[in-house]
């Protein structure tokens, strides 16, 4: 697992690689009962662009909320970030992009737009993130559920 830091504009990324392809991997997405054995067990979205979702994250006590920005089957997610309650005027993102290599996936999520949620904490806001990168390995459950091969299907909720 790598971490890595943006030069002007604070972005913390974790990669994982992942030995299946990203058509497996890609179930792990494909509905809210999936993205919550991984992600986060209280997640309710709406799973289409301009859909909303919400969910308690990895602290158990901050409720993050926002958007599907962008939704690439088989290749990316990309949420609006907005912890509800902390004053952010502006939401940052999450990106969890999909890249096929020769043993199977790369997975790579990256929290960024730190500079523009509007406080004058960001920069304590971004190095929570990079300290919760370790502290909460998303990636890791990720892997461990394609592990399973037992994905979700999907429930009435989810349509």
């Amino acid at each position: 697992m790598s971490e890595t830091l943006g030069a002007v504009m604070p972005e913390y990324a974790t990669t994982i690689e992942i030995a299946a392809p990203p058509s497996r991997v890609w179930q792990w997405f494909a509905s809210q009962q999936a993205l919550r054995r991984w992600l986060s067990p209280t997640l309710e979205i709406d799973l289409q662009v301009s859909g909303r979702y919400r969910m308690l994250g990895g602290d158990g006590e901050t409720w993050i909320s926002g958007q599907v920005l962008e939704l690439v089957p088989e290749g990316k997610l990309i949420l609006s970030w907005l912890e509800e309650g902390a004053g952010w005027v502006h939401p940052g993102r999450l990106v969890i992009e999909l890249t096929a290599t020769a043993g199977g996936t790369r997975v790579t999520l990256t929290h960024d737009g730190f500079a523009g949620i509007g406080t004058p904490t960001w920069r304590r806001t971004a190095d929570a993130y990079q300290r919760g990168v370790a502290e909460h390995p998303v990636l890791d459950h990720l892997a461990a559920a394609v592990a399973t091969g037992d994905v979700p299907t999907a429930v009435p909720a989810d349509a």
